[in-house]
């Protein structure tokens, strides 16, 4: 199944009895693999699972850990961006480059990089060794 396809047959699934609003994500991993996930509220807010980090999620237990292409979608007036928290798990296993398409349910499409959804990400390389011993 293609990952627009997968993002929105898995937006079906979410679980979103709260706020009524249902995501679907899918990323393609390096080997070739589509994973999707869905948000998975809970009545304790902050417990709820975004869908952009179940596909993560999925792809990890799967065994990959590269990502090189991105689809989310919502019922929205404008295509959905991923929150901060899942722009910074998107970037984790993808690079600038990675693909990031967001759509919503009447065919709007906002196709951009990582390095455009999440400038100035926080990588690896700020945690360079030879600088964590500056005063």
């Amino acid at each position: 199944m293609s990952l627009e396809k997968s993002a929105f047959a898995v937006r079906e699934n979410a679980y979103a009895p709260y706020s009524n609003f249902k995501v679907g994500a899918a990323v393609l991993s390096e080997g070739g693999t589509v994973y999707a996930g869905c948000n998975v509220e809970n009545i304790a807010y902050p417990e709820g699972t975004c869908a952009e980090a179940g596909a993560i999620a999925a792809m990890v237990a799967a065994g990959e850990t590269k990502l090189t292409e991105v689809f989310v979608v919502a019922d929205s007036k404008q295509p959905v961006s991923p929150c901060g928290g899942c722009r910074q798990k998107l970037a984790e296993f993808g690079d600038k480059d990675t693909v990031v398409t967001l759509a919503n349910l009447d065919g709007v499409r906002l196709t951009m990089t990582m390095a455009e959804l999440l400038p100035g990400a926080f990588g690896s390389d700020h945690m360079d060794a030879d600088h964590q011993d500056r005063d």
